[in-house]
C-alpha cells in the first residue's frame, strides 16, 4: 500500500505526467474508440506484402539480403554482390541468416516432400520473394508496438499515432522490403522503447527514493525511522534495468548497418544519465552503467565477428585446433564499412548529393505533410534554443527530449556524408510520428504532451481570447492536412510500391517459365538497360560454381550456366546494339563447336523504344516476346511533350526493323465514319493510350 500511494504521489507530481493525469476522465472515451481502423490497415499492410507489390525501390533490397542468403541456403546461381566480397566484406551475415535463412531453410525441408506429392516444385518466383518480406512485414510492427507501448507507458495518445503511422506508405511499403533499413527501423524502435522504459522507471523510483530520504531525515521515532528504511530497500533496483538488451540491439545494430551508431547515440545516452542530478544516481552510477554496457555488449560482438570471421573464410576450425589464430583471422565488417566510406572517391562511385539532401528532399519524400511538420519544429526547437529560451523546451531528462534528440541527432551526422539516400532516413519514423502526428491529426479530445508555438504565460492568455475562433481554424488546418497526408501516402505507395521499376519481378517470373522450357543444351542471354538489376535468386537456377555428387555414377560433375545476365546502365541504344552483336557472335560460336543453342534477349523500357530509329541500323531482328504493366523507370521517363512518329521496333511477332531508306511509319491510325484517316495525334484518347503503353517494360526477342 505504501509503494502504490508513493506511486500516486509520483504521478501527480511529475511535470509531463501530471498534465496528462488532468485529462483522466476522458480515458474511458478514448477506449471506447477502439482501434478498428489501424487493425484495417494492418491487414492492409500484410495483404499488400502478399499480393506482392511487384515495385522495385533499390538493388539492395535484393542484393543485400535475400540474393546472398537464397545462394547460400539453395545453392543458387546468384549474382553476389561488391560488399560480401571475401577480401575486404563490408557487411555482416547473421542477421540476414537468421530473419531470411530461417524462412527459406524451412521453405527447403518442405520442398521435396510437397515435389514429390504436387509434382513440382514450390521455389517459385513468387514464393522466393514473399517468404522473406512476410518476415521484414512482420518486423515493421515492432515499430507499431513500440509506439503503442511509449504511449501506455507516458500515458500518451496512442490512436492518433498508430493511424498515422499504420496511413503512412514508409511502413507500409519500405518496411515490408528486405532493405536493411528496414530491419534498422526495428531495431531503432525496440532500442527507443526500452530506454524510455528505463527512463520512467528510474524517474518513479527515485522520486519514492527521495521521497522516503526526507521522511526518514524528518521522522523522530524508530519504530517509523525503521519502517522508511526498510520501504527503501525494498524499491526496485533500476540503474542497469535492461542493459544487456539494449547493449546487445546496438550491436546488431551496428553489425547491420554502421550508421546505426548515429541512430542509438541519443537513445545510449539518455539510458546512461538517468538521474544524473540525483542526490541518490550521480556521476558514479554514469561511469558505472557506461562500464557494464559495454561488457553487456561483448557477447554479441563476439558472436557477430566470429560468425562473420567463419562464414568469410578468414577463420577456420583447423586454424583454431592448430591454434594458428590471430588478429588477422577476425573479421569486423563495421570497420570496413566505416573505412570505405570514409573516403569520398568511394562515395563518388554511388552519387554524390549536397549536404541538404536529407533536410530539403528525403525526409519530404519520405513523411511529406509530417516531414514539412517536423521540419518547422525542430527549427523553432533550435532558434528557442539558440535563444537561450529554456523555459519552453522540454526537460532535459523528459521523454520529449529523448524523441527530440533521436529525431535530430541522426539527420545531423547522416548529413555530413555526401552519398546521402532517402531510405537511410527510415529509422526516425518512430520519434517523428510520436513527436508531429497529432499536428496533422487528432482524433482524440485531451491535449498531447507536444510542446507548441504558445507555450509562455502571455501566449496562453492570448489563446483563451481566442478561444473558438482558434478551435475553428485548428479543425479546418487538420483536416486538410489529414487529406494531404492521405493523398500523398496513397500516390507514393503506388509509384514506390507497385510503378517503379515495376516490370522487372514480372519479367522474372517469366524468363523463370522461359528456362522451365529449355532443353539441357540451350542458354538464354539477357540483356537489360535502362533498368535495375534482376535477382537472380527468383529464377532458381543450379549453381555453376560448386562441385556435385551423383550418387548412382558415384563421381563430381559441375552445372553449366544456363542463364547470362548483362546490365548496361544507362548505355545509348547504339551501344546495346554493339554489346548484342558481341553476344550473338560468341553464341553462334560456341553453338557451332560445343552445340549450344541460345536465345536472346532484350528488355527495356518502352519509353526507349517508340519514336528512336538509333536502332534502326543494327541489321537485328527484334520481336516482341512480352510487355510488362506497369513500369517506370526514372532514368526513362514517359515522352509528354510528343506524339510518337516512328517505331524503332516492330510491334507483330515476326517482322524486321526497317531500313533506312523506308519511311517512317505512323502508329495507331485508324479510320473515322466518312473514311478519313485519323492519326494518332489528333486523339486525346490515343494519346492516353499512348502514354499508358509506355509505362511498360518491353522483352525482345533478338534475332540475327
Amino acid at each position: 500500500m505504501g509503494s502504490e500511494k508513493l506511486s500516486q504521489r509520483y504521478q501527480n507530481s511529475s511535470g509531463d505526467i501530471r498534465h496528462e493525469n488532468r485529462a483522466k476522465p476522458k480515458k474511458q472515451k478514448i477506449k471506447s474508440l477502439g482501434l478498428n481502423t489501424y487493425w484495417v490497415l494492418a491487414l492492409l499492410r500484410v495483404l499488400l506484402t502478399l499480393i506482392p507489390q511487384t515495385g522495385y525501390i533499390h538493388p539492395d533490397e535484393y542484393f543485400q539480403t535475400i540474393e546472398v542468403v537464397a545462394g547460400d541456403v539453395f545453392d543458387l546461381e546468384v549474382e553476389r554482390p561488391w560488399e560480401f566480397n571475401v577480401t575486404f566484406p563490408i557487411r555482416s551475415i547473421l542477421l540476414p541468416k537468421i530473419l531470411y535463412g530461417i524462412p527459406y531453410i524451412l521453405l527447403g525441408s518442405f520442398t521435396p516432400d510437397l515435389s514429390y506429392v504436387l509434382g513440382w516444385d514450390i521455389r517459385t518466383p513468387y514464393v522466393m520473394l514473399v517468404l522473406p518480406r512476410l518476415a521484414a512485414c512482420a518486423l515493421s510492427f515492432i515499430t507499431d508496438y513500440c509506439l503503442y507501448r511509449i504511449c501506455i507507458l507516458y500515458g500518451q495518445k496512442y490512436r492518433t499515432r498508430l493511424l498515422i503511422l499504420a496511413t503512412s506508405y514508409v511502413p507500409v511499403v519500405h518496411g515490408t522490403r528486405t532493405l536493411t533499413n528496414s530491419l534498422e527501423m526495428a531495431l531503432m524502435s525496440l532500442l527507443l522503447y526500452l530506454v524510455a522504459d528505463c527512463m520512467i522507471m528510474s524517474d518513479k523510483v527515485i522520486y519514492q527514493e527521495e521521497f522516503l530520504a526526507r521522511k526518514y531525515n524528518s521522522a523522530t521515532s524508530p519504530v517509523a525511522r525503521t519502517k522508511l528504511y526498510k520501504m527503501r530497500a525494498a524499491l526496485p533496483s533500476h540503474s542497469l534495468r535492461r542493459c544487456f538488451p539494449i547493449a546487445s540491439i546496438v550491436v546488431a545494430g551496428v553489425f547491420n548497418r554502421p550508421t546505426f551508431f548515429a541512430f542509438g547515440l541519443a537513445p545510449v545516452f539518455f539510458w546512461l544519465q538517468r538521474g544524473l542530478k540525483s542526490q541518490f544516481s550521480g556521476i558514479r552510477a554514469f561511469h558505472i552503467r557506461i562500464l557494464l554496457f559495454t561488457l553487456c555488449a561483448l557477447p554479441a560482438l563476439f558472436i557477430f565477428i566470429l560468425a562473420d570471421s567463419f562464414y568469410y573464410g578468414h577463420l577456420t576450425w583447423n586454424e583454431i585446433g592448430m591454434g594458428d589464430v590471430s588478429l588477422r583471422n577476425f573479421v569486423v565488417t563495421p570497420f570496413n564499412f566505416l573505412l570505405y566510406n570514409s573516403r569520398e572517391s568511394n562515395l563518388a562511385h554511388h552519387g554524390l548529393h549536397p549536404r541538404v539532401t536529407h533536410i530539403f528532399v528525403n525526409i519530404p519524400l519520405l513523411y511529406n505533410v509530417l516531414g514539412f511538420t517536423g521540419i518547422i519544429a525542430v527549427t523553432n526547437f533550435l532558434l528557442r534554443a539558440s535563444q537561450a529560451r529554456w523555459r519552453e523546451l522540454p526537460r532535459a531528462q523528459s521523454l520529449m527530449m529523448l524523441m527530440t534528440a533521436s529525431l535530430l541527432i541522426p539527420v545531423i551526422a547522416l548529413s555530413l556524408f555526401p552519398h546521402q539516400e532517402a531510405r537511410f532516413l527510415i529509422p526516425i519514423t518512430l520519434p517523428l510520428v510520436f513527436l508531429h502526428a497529432q499536428e496533422i491529426k487528432d482524433m482524440d479530445s485531451r491535449p498531447a504532451l507536444i510542446f507548441k508555438k504558445q507555450e509562455s504565460v502571455k501566449d496562453d492568455q492570448k489563446q483563451s481570447k481566442k478561444g473558438q475562433l482558434f478551435t475553428k481554424s485548428t479543425q479546418t488546418d487538420s483536416k486538410s492536412l489529414i487529406n494531404l497526408w492521405i493523398i500523398f501516402n496513397c500516390l507514393l505507395a503506388i509509384f514506390f510500391g507497385f510503378l517503379h521499376q515495376g516490370g522487372i519481378y514480372p519479367l522474372t517470373a517469366h524468363l523463370k517459365e522461359i528456362m522451365s522450357k529449355q532443353t539441357k543444351t540451350e542458354v538464354v542471354h539477357l540483356v537489360t538497360t535502362y533498368m535495375y538489376p534482376i535477382p537472380q535468386s527468383l529464377l532458381v537456377q543450379r549453381s555453376s560454381h560448386h562441385q556435385y555428387f551423383d550418387p548412382v555414377t558415384k563421381t563430381k560433375y559441375v552445372v553449366a550456366r544456363k542463364f547470362h545476365a548483362y546490365e548496361l546502365g544507362s548505355r545509348s541504344l547504339p551501344e546495346v546494339a554493339d554489346v548484342i552483336k558481341k553476344i550473338l557472335n560468341d553464341a553462334e560460336t560456341k553453338r557451332i563447336k560445343e552445340k549450344l543453342d541460345y536465345k536472346v534477349y532484350l528488355a527495356l523500357p518502352s519509353t526507349l523504344i517508340e519514336g528512336n530509329p538509333e536502332m534502326q541500323m543494327s541489321n537485328l531482328t527484334f520481336v516482341r516476346e512480352s510487355v510488362f504493366y506497369p513500369h517506370l523507370s526514372t532514368e526513362a521517363p514517359p515522352h509528354l511533350n510528343h506524339m510518337p512518329y516512328n517505331l524503332a521496333f516492330c510491334q507483330s511477332d515476326d517482322c524486321h526493323n526497317q531500313t533506312e531508306n523506308d519511311p517512317p511509319t505512323s502508329v495507331n491510325t485508324g479510320k473515322t465514319r466518312d473514311g478519313s484517316q485519323e492519326g494518332t495525334n489528333d486523339s486525346f484518347t490515343s494519346q492516353i493510350f499512348y502514354l499508358l503503353g509506355q509505362l511498360s517494360l518491353s522483352l525482345y526477342h533478338v534475332k540475327v
